[in-house]
């Protein structure tokens, strides 16, 4: 494989779930290596730091969300989970451990590879984010400055409050992924001990009807239920546009 092909450490222990997303994601031309365990899931890691990780949450030997956190505890690289688990309760709990995405299962190999993108890209810009160029985020008709605050929509300037600003800002630098509730409130406020999460929805109200053409279907920023927000990625933007 040449050294730009991705590197993806798949966790996975249904064997036929296994064999399916590896061989597709090599047929996508990708680097797969498939375990498993969680344990050799994290020895894997070590020994080949992979580009992004793939990880179920039902494994035989430890729970996903271990995983997640023994990672987390050495790199940022990007971690999906893939997992049946549906409830509110265990998105929360891999999202706030550090997972980066989160399809449940069964999934469509189309929207994991639209995540898998979305992960690497980011991680990719974070690398470089002190650059100049990752200051101006421009998707769709919005262009906003990330230093300086200041947004534009179809080249008008639209006013934005301090919070609704700060808001916006950990949104688009996180933007293609979930962000949850409890990390917008410590990005804003600086804490998460804000009683009712309806002082959010307030704000989070405010900025999207400022940014929607139709706030009741929105075009950039998507509410996922209980959990929290998500900026849609440019291919995204693109899609809806056809």
């Amino acid at each position: 494989m040449s050294q730009d092909t991705p590197h993806i450490l798949l966790i996975e222990d249904d064997k036929p779930i296994l064999n399916f997303i590896k061989s597709s994601l090599l047929n996508k031309g990708y680097d797969v290596t498939a375990v498993e365990t969680g344990e050799a899931g994290l020895s894997e890691a070590e020994q080949h730091v992979p580009d992004i990780v793939i990880t179920d949450l039902g494994l035989p030997d430890m729970d996903g969300v271990e995983v997640i956190t023994s990672l987390r505890q050495w790199t940022d690289l990007p971690i999906i989970v893939l997992s049946a688990r549906e409830n509110e309760a265990d998105k929360l709990e891999a999202l706030e451990n550090g997972a980066d995405d989160y399809l449940t299962k069964p999934f469509g190999l189309n929207e994991l590879l639209a995540r898998m993108r979305v992960s690497l890209r980011h991680a990719h810009l974070m690398k470089g984010k002190d650059s100049p160029e990752a200051q101006i985020f421009t998707i769709g008709d919005i262009s906003f400055d990330l230093e300086a605050r200041h947004l534009l929509k179809n080249e008008q300037v639209i006013h934005l409050t301090e919070n609704e600003a700060k808001l916006l800002a950990t949104l688009l630098k996180y933007r293609g992924q979930i962000v949850t509730q409890r990390l917008l409130i410590n990005e804003v406020w600086g804490t998460d001990n804000i009683e009712h999460p309806q002082y959010l929805q307030v704000f989070m109200a405010s900025l999207k009807r400022k940014l929607e053409d139709d706030p009741a279907h929105p075009r950039y920023l998507l509410a996922e239920h209980g959990i929290g927000y998500r900026f849609v990625d440019d291919c995204e933007v693109e899609r809806s546009s056809t």
